[in-house]
């Protein structure tokens, strides 16, 4: 630093303002004082200064498998959210998250000098499986976690809701439902509302096909279906599973929506290309990710640690070509 102070012909104090980011600094002098450390290739000690400030300006990011396109959205917005702040991320990704994986990823990530911790996703993992000290800002996104750390959440009830009471009322009676796996809170609360909604209908409540979030999945569900006249509508757990199931069902000779409509969930923008386009309720993933950064940097800068803040994002069903009124008998 006094070498570059040397160089600029500016004090040292002006040198630390610099690379501190302070804004009281002419512009003119911030300049000259950039080229000397660009000429010397300094770079600030960013150890020390997070010890003058108790602040890493680093963020914890969790999620379980980033591969899939809903975590790797939200992700995306996180990284959006921390960059718009000045805050690094540093992530981990843990395959079962109801096992040691989960405590020994937040094991690393709490010894690794972050001011707080999103999680993206962890499945059903309850709070016996993170384990953090209680100083640390953490923030939840759609898993049992909610119950126990603020959280930024789709409205999974109501987008489901939105979407059987679509198929309802198009006269559909035979509404089946493609499972996601049974270790995923969404998965679960979507086939939970599912149910729901048809025994208010005062319909019978088939049941669901398992799968995963996987387009193999909903294609193998869709051979299945397809070999049942009376079915005409099915919702599916999320937009791959609808995109397997609708090309099964064609390889079948059952048209879709002629003769049996689909619904997918997530909104991923594939699915306005398949053939036909594909009904879907749509949820905010990169959203999901910033409102997360905002309530640990909201920790952050006040201190309090309030469980029970939770953010609760619309969801919005989005009509397109693959649904359409059951065929006459």
């Amino acid at each position: 630093m006094g070498d570059v102070a040397r160089l600029a012909g500016v004090s040292v104090q002006t040198v630390s303002r610099v690379a501190t980011g302070s804004d009281h600094v002419r512009p003119e002098t911030r300049a000259k004082v950039l080229r000397a450390m660009n000429k010397l290739g300094y770079s600030p000690n960013r150890a020390a200064q997070a010890l003058r400030r108790g602040s890493f300006k680093t963020i914890g990011v969790l999620t379980q498998q980033i591969q899939r396109t809903g975590e790797a959205l939200t992700t995306a917005g996180v990284l959006e959210a921390a960059t718009a702040a000045d805050y690094a991320v540093n992530l981990v990704q843990v395959e079962r998250p109801v096992s040691d994986d989960l405590r020994q990823a937040v094991y690393r990530l709490s010894h690794q000098a972050i001011d707080g911790l999103v999680v993206v996703q962890a499945g059903r993992a309850g709070r016996e499986h993170l384990v953090l000290p209680p100083s640390i800002p953490v923030a939840v996104s759609d898993s049992t976690l909610v119950d126990h750390y603020p959280s930024a959440s789709a409205d999974q009830v109501g987008g489901v809701r939105d979407a059987v009471e679509h198929l309802l009322g198009l006269g559909h009676r035979n509404i089946q439902h493609v499972c996601g796996p049974g270790d995923s809170q969404s998965s679960l609360i979507r086939r939970a509302t599912w149910a729901r909604c048809l025994r208010e209908a005062g319909l019978p409540v088939p049941e669901p096909i398992p799968g995963d979030w996987e387009a193999a999945a909903g294609y193998a569900a869709g051979r299945l279906l397809a070999a049942d006249p009376e079915v005409t509508a099915v919702f599916c757990a999320n937009d791959e599973l609808a995109l397997g199931l609708i090309r099964a069902m064609h390889e079948q000779g059952r048209r879709v929506p002629g003769d049996v409509s689909v619904v997918g969930f997530d909104g991923f923008d594939v699915g306005e290309y398949s053939f036909p386009p594909l009904t879907t309720v749509r949820q905010d993933f990169r959203r999901h990710g910033r409102e997360m950064v905002g309530l640990v940097l909201e920790q952050v800068a006040s201190g309090v640690r309030d469980g029970s803040r939770s953010i609760i994002i619309p969801t919005e069903l989005i009509l397109r070509g693959s649904t359409a009124p059951p065929p006459a008998t």
